[in-house]
């Protein structure tokens, strides 16, 4: 694989600078015009080459306006970033929309160095390359332009390389005891690596190999090539833009649902019963019962470092905020957030939709409650006509990745869906209107939804088939009796979480 940059590949010094200005000019133009872009750009830079990396990130910063571009270095992972899953450190420092980022280190670091120390074996460094993958596609969708570089250096040249470093005491610093373990075992080194590159070079998001040996190749071959990337993705989006203008917007699609052999139109939700209730007494017991039990398991899951994410959806007035206020009765105020998701904000929307969510995941022990989550992607941003009919069918398995990703990381993840029916939300409305605190709560746009029932209806009877998984199931909270939805569901995530400590 890595032949093709053995080939001695030289560019002369007078050809290098008479080369420069025209493409240093050009790179910094393709900057402005990025700023104000629907996409963003990360420069990955890795290989057997570790002066080479360091060099072209420097050179890179010379060349272009360091203004919009961004450098991120990954070294081992912090306390607070070993609280979280793997990916975390990466989703918060994203590059926004219009900007650039050069990655140095990155998510292609750790396995490789695992890897090469026998920490993990090759079927452990193929889980690794799935997660990267699905990371990086998911980029790739969200339009990120992904430019990979791998650095190589044939065996002789980077011993040589090496050698010279040592001997030079300001130098040596550059030196990792990685760079030793490659050059002591190349052959096995570039066995690992080649797999790791073929495996991880997907359509998407290509490695681009490049021969490292003569700097002034390696310089003009990168910032060519990144050039060029961007030049084509700025094309690409003003198609968008003037497709766009040319469409205008679109009726949202709502797949309608199937009708059974009598004919009826029936959805997953219409398959609870919304008559459930509870005595007001009973309430009450069951309520405080449950409240203490969960003091005391959550107390328990901070010193174990047990996390808990909470999702709530449901519809407008269905309850979500009442069960809310009486589930954090039971638990400390300091182990807990409540992050309540509205429309996202000007920096939110430069990102993709689930960075917000990422940023927002807790340390070991704390538990994290979503009033509202990512799953508006499928639901309001479905039918508002908010995202494309591409980009919401895709969020199923986006959304699915992600939980699996949480879950692995041994977060316990619970998603309720707080239902009613059409008439009890009416009354609910009516009700909030002559309560004077309540009354910010209901505006015009409650209503409008109304007329849209039937459509968030088919959405969420599609999420619900879509995204309950083994890992992450929805439970379908009954929800016309306030009392009976509130101890449901805090007796839900009792037993849940009872059920995790006790393993």
């Amino acid at each position: 694989m890595f032949k093709t940059a053995e080939l001695g590949q030289k560019i002369p010094k007078d050809e290098y600078h008479e080369l420069l200005p025209e493409l240093r000019a050009r790179l910094v133009q393709t900057q402005y015009h990025m700023r104000a872009a629907d996409f963003s750009a990360i420069i990955i830079i890795a290989g057997t080459d570790s002066v080479g990396r360091h060099d072209i990130v420097t050179t890179l910063f010379e060349w272009m306006d360091p203004r919009y571009l961004e450098t991120r270095s990954f070294g081992d992972p912090t306390d607070e970033e070993r609280d979280r899953p793997l990916f975390w450190r990466y989703w918060r420092v994203l590059p926004a929309h219009g900007r650039t980022a050069v990655f140095y280190g990155s998510w292609v670091r750790r396995p490789l160095m695992d890897r090469l120390d026998d920490l993990i074996d090759d079927d452990q460094l193929d889980a690794a390359i799935r997660r990267i993958n699905i990371f990086e596609r998911l980029l790739a969708h969200d339009r990120t332009i992904l430019l990979k570089f791998w650095l190589h250096l044939p065996a002789r040249q980077l011993r040589k390389r090496l050698k010279s470093l040592d001997k030079d005491p300001d130098a040596a610093s550059k030196i990792s005891d990685h760079d030793r373990t490659i050059v002591d075992d190349y052959s096995r080194a570039q066995q690992i690596f080649t797999r790791f590159v073929r495996k991880t070079s997907i359509p998407e998001a290509p490695w681009i190999i490049v021969e490292s040996a003569d700097h002034r190749y390696r310089n003009l071959a990168i910032g060519r090539t990144i050039l060029d990337a961007c030049t084509k993705g700025l094309e690409a989006a003003e198609a968008r833009a003037r497709r766009k203008r040319e469409e205008g917007d679109k009726p949202p699609t709502v797949t309608p649902q199937p009708a059974n052999s009598n004919g009826e139109v029936r959805s997953v939700l219409d398959t609870l019963d919304l008559t459930k209730t509870i005595e007001r007494e009973a309430y009450s017991e069951q309520l405080e019962k449950h409240q203490n039990k969960l003091f005391a398991l959550q107390t328990r899951a901070f010193h174990e470092g047990q996390t808990s994410v909470l999702v709530f959806e449901g519809w407008d007035a269905a309850g979500k905020g009442g069960v809310i206020r009486r589930m954090i009765r039971g638990m400390d105020p300091r182990d807990y957030r409540i992050v309540p998701v509205s429309k996202p904000t000007e920096e939110e929307f430069a990102h993709h939709y689930l960075w917000r969510f990422w940023r927002e995941l807790p340390r070991k022990g704390h538990v994290r409650i979503f009033d509202r989550s990512w799953y508006g992607r499928v639901l309001v941003e479905r039918i508002e006509g908010l995202a494309t009919e591409e980009q919401w069918r895709r969020a199923y398995s986006e959304i699915n990745d992600f939980e699996e990703e949480l879950v692995e990381h041994g977060i316990l993840l619970l998603k309720f869906w707080m239902h009613i029916d059409k008439d009890e939300q009416l009354r609910r409305f009516k009700a909030r209107e002559a309560i004077p605190f309540k009354k910010h709560k209901i505006g015009e746009e409650d209503y409008r939804n109304r007329e849209k029932w039937d459509a968030y209806e088919a959405a969420v009877n599609e999420m619900v088939q879509r995204t309950s998984t083994e890992y992450a199931p929805w439970y379908l909270i009954e929800g016309n009796d306030k009392r009976y939805a509130r101890v449901k569901v805090i007796k839900t995530f009792v037993e849940r979480l009872e059920q995790r400590l006790s393993k």
